[in-house]
């Protein structure tokens, strides 16, 4: 049997499935990872701006969450409890309860789906329907919601959709998001369809919306339009969602991503980092008039993540009990946004994409995005693309990133930027 120094890809290869994706960017056996820094069995270290798809927003391994966890197991505390009360439970949701949702005059109901975010968005869906008895969702153009068959349903990326097989995609109008259709304003359109009788399309039980669309490709919607579609769903009868799994949880500076926005969502899915150390943990936040479940009426065996209790409670504790943290991401943001805009006039036609701790460069072409990542995972750096046709370069590092690690990596990526179009240019001659 291998040992870490001696690892290689062939178990992999032989015994994983052709699902298996982001290894074949990153090919290399990695043995450990902490703050922002992953190390692969030949001892390598790579700075790590992918985190997990903003899983690990507070970086791999935080010693507070990781010694917390430790303490835990070693007590023999409960690992795993369905939906059974426990003390770790009540302890995260007392957490919660205080430091994000009291704060920010927000009254939900937490409900625990399935581990992952795809789980949250399905259980959002199907209570939608249920509280309107209507079908149709309103879903947007570039959106990723997961890849379940509901979700998947909501995604508009195509090779992900082609991942059914034919099976039934339905119950699901796409609308344009915010700048889809160049100078034409898509509230006006989506208004329009939604108020003509003869449009073809049934009246929505909910409208769900990315606040900056990760997977597709770092679309950031404004306040003006965030508020326009609010008050569309609601002028339909409609329940307003916001998924906030990739952008919320301190990505975009605040806890929530559209804080600032004056927007009051009918639920709001989260996931991802929500454990606070990259464990499975999704939930979903209703407003107590539309948690009309039944008891058991949706469930799941993993419900709830005793582990992630645990973490996620030393998470809030310690990035969210005040502003400090929030104000070093909005810090470490503006400077994401002044480096990416010095590197993209190095590329005719490149446009900065995101906000906050989610940012990238919209290179103009997939090929070009995924050279410049490649020659980045050659010289440390672990870094992906995003967008309806990979032509963004994003920067997902955690939010604890030291500064000088934080201008290492972004050197890297720069230095990768000028190779990748010098080397394109001399081709072109």
């Amino acid at each position: 049997m291998p040992t870490d120094k001696t690892a290689d890809t062939a178990i992999f290869e032989r015994r994983e499935s052709e699902a298996r994706s982001y290894c074949r960017s990153f090919p290399t056996v990695f043995t450990r990872a902490s703050g922002s820094v992953m190390t692969d069995a030949d001892g390598r270290d790579y700075i790590d701006f992918l985190a997990g798809c903003s899983s690990l927003n507070y970086g791999h391994n935080d010693p507070d969450m990781k010694a917390a966890l430790i303490e835990h197991v070693s007590q023999d505390g409960i690992a795993h409890g369905l939906d059974m009360f426990t003390t770790q439970k009540a302890a995260f949701l007392e957490t919660f309860e205080r430091l994000i949702l009291k704060p920010r005059g927000m009254d939900y109901k937490v409900m625990m789906t399935g581990p992952t975010g795809t789980n949250a968005v399905e259980a959002a869906i199907k209570l939608a329907r249920k509280v309107t008895e209507r079908r149709n969702i309103i879903a947007f153009t570039n959106a990723f919601h997961g890849m379940t068959m509901g979700s998947l349903a909501l995604t508009g990326n195509a090779g992900k959709r082609e991942g059914a097989g034919g099976g039934s995609l339905a119950d699901v109008t796409h609308m344009p998001f915010e700048n889809a259709m160049g100078e034409n304003d898509t509230l006006e359109y989506i208004e329009w369809a939604l108020d003509n009788p003869s449009s073809g399309i049934d009246a929505p039980a909910a409208f769900i919306v990315e606040p900056v669309q990760g997977e597709g490709g770092l679309n950031a919607a404004s306040r003006d339009w965030l508020q326009g579609i609010q008050r569309i769903a609601r002028k339909h009868g409609a329940l307003f969602i916001i998924d906030d799994i990739q952008a919320g949880i301190g990505r975009t500076g605040t806890y929530f991503s559209t804080e600032e926005y004056g927007l009051d969502p009918d639920m709001i899915t989260q996931a991802k980092s929500f454990s606070g150390m990259g464990l499975p943990f999704a939930a979903l936040l209703i407003k107590p008039e539309h948690d009309i479940w039944k008891p058991a009426e949706h469930n799941g065996t993993f419900r709830g993540n005793t582990h992630a209790f645990v973490t996620a409670r030393v998470a809030l504790e310690k990035f969210w009990a005040d502003d400090a943290f929030a104000a070093e991401v909005q810090r470490k943001g503006d400077h994401l946004r002044d480096r990416l805009e010095a590197m993209a006039t190095l590329i005719p036609g490149a446009a900065l994409k995101g906000r906050g701790m989610m940012r990238g460069i919209d290179v103009g072409s997939g090929d070009l995005a995924g050279e410049i990542c490649a020659i980045c995972f050659e010289n440390g750096l672990i870094i992906e693309t995003s967008g309806a046709h990979d032509e963004v370069v994003k920067v997902l590092a955690a939010l604890t990133i030291p500064d000088e690690i934080f201008t290492k990596g972004l050197d890297i990526l720069e230095a990768a930027i000028r190779a990748a179009t010098n080397k394109n240019q001399i081709a072109a001659e």
